[in-house]
């Protein structure tokens, strides 16, 4: 272990580096009896130790048995807490070497944003499955090469957008596959929440892949695909920012308007500096929404015929893992594929370029 990588130098050194080539490990093969999926969790922020963790406690299907951590100090934690023994544990330097260790078939990347290609290529060239977190990478190149990397090791690549495993949000796709309220005519959808982050935090620089866009914009541009089941063809969209000591070079608000076929509209916010979550689809017969609809907790809604779409215990993470664990398991594919992940990132490119030219329609 390198006993001198701190957080915020593993960002900037992370960011700059060479990527690890690790061409050429065999695939790891995953017994047909193999009950639970062995799971190693790469960054031991937030996500991880709150709701990462506790979750696979939860799961039928997978189990935690492995970590990468650039902070020495975090392992015997989690070690005592998890029972993880020395073998599967991992910086980012050994990473790679997962290729020989048979305890974990799948890497779940939970770094910033900026890192995701970079240790998802190389989880998946030493032939493990990648659960890889929201948004996918920076750019659709980036995209398209964990997506390579996955084919070609024959792995599995999952996008972890654990929405669209949660109950009521599957109810609201189903509406609106099934018409159950006739043509949808529109959208309005916001997520952000008024926060302040210290000074080396990512989510501050655009090169880690800050701004309320990437961090919480992908939550209302992949509800809007998800609730049409369209593909948007256009996109205008401003970015502003209102406390500029904190966020200088990335966008605190963006406000986007997609345009989708047949004409249907989604109007879409997100922000660093207000509260939002909500999630609201008109149609020719009715409407149906969700309040909140992408909280960890306490997903619920209501429709125009008065249904009511109550809470589901569930925890969030245990189910989308579960599920994604099932579809290795079967050799089925993942409810949510890397081809779902560069869909939205390549939305993504043309709402910056629309707010680079000062709100212009641009095409996707």
């Amino acid at each position: 272990m390198n006993n001198h990588i701190t957080r915020k130098n593993f960002l900037f050194k992370a960011g700059s580096a060479v990527a690890v080539s690790a061409i050429g490990f065999p695939s790891i093969i995953i017994p047909k009896k193999k009950e639970k999926l062995g799971v190693a969790l790469a960054g031991l922020g937030n996500y991880s130790t709150n709701w990462l963790a506790p979750g696979l406690l939860e799961t039928r299907h997978c189990e935690l048995r492995g970590i990468v951590t650039g902070t020495p100090s975090k392992i015997p934690v989690w070690q005592e807490q998890y029972g993880i023994p020395d073998r599967n544990v991992y910086n980012y330097e050994s990473m790679h070497e997962m290729a020989n260790n048979p305890d974990i078939d799948v890497v779940y990347i939970v770094l910033p944003n900026h890192l995701h290609a970079r240790y998802s290529i190389i989880g998946a060239d030493a032939g493990k499955h990648v659960w890889c977190e929201k948004p996918m990478a920076l750019n659709v190149e980036e995209c398209r090469a964990m997506m390579d990397a996955a084919n070609k090791n024959r792995v599995q690549l999952t996008i972890g957008y654990r929405m669209q495993h949660e109950t009521n949000t599957r109810k609201i796709i189903r509406f609106g596959q099934e018409k159950t309220y006739g043509d949808i005519t529109g959208i309005r959808s916001g997520g952000g929440f008024n926060g302040s982050f210290r000074d080396d935090a990512w989510r501050r620089f655009p090169e880690f892949g800050g701004g309320a866009l990437f961090d919480m914009g992908v939550y209302p541009l992949n509800a809007s695909r998800y609730s049409t089941g369209l593909e948007p063809v256009s996109v205008r969209a401003t970015q502003h920012t209102d406390r500029t000591e904190m966020f200088p070079d990335v966008d605190e608000h963006t406000d986007f308007e997609l345009e989708f076929p047949g004409g249907i509209t989604a109007i879409c916010e997100c922000s660093f500096g207000k509260n939002m979550d909500y999630l609201d689809i008109d149609c020719t017969d009715g409407w149906y929404r969700l309040r909140p609809f992408q909280s960890f907790r306490g997903v619920q809604g209501e429709t125009s015929d008065g249904t009511q779409l109550p809470v589901d215990p569930t925890h969030h993470q245990a189910r989308q893992m579960d599920n994604d664990s099932l579809a290795i398991k079967e050799k089925l594919p993942p409810v949510v594929p890397g081809e779902e992940g560069l869909a939205d990132i390549n939305v993504v490119e043309a709402i910056f370029k629309s707010a680079r030219s000062g709100g212009e329609w641009v095409n996707i």
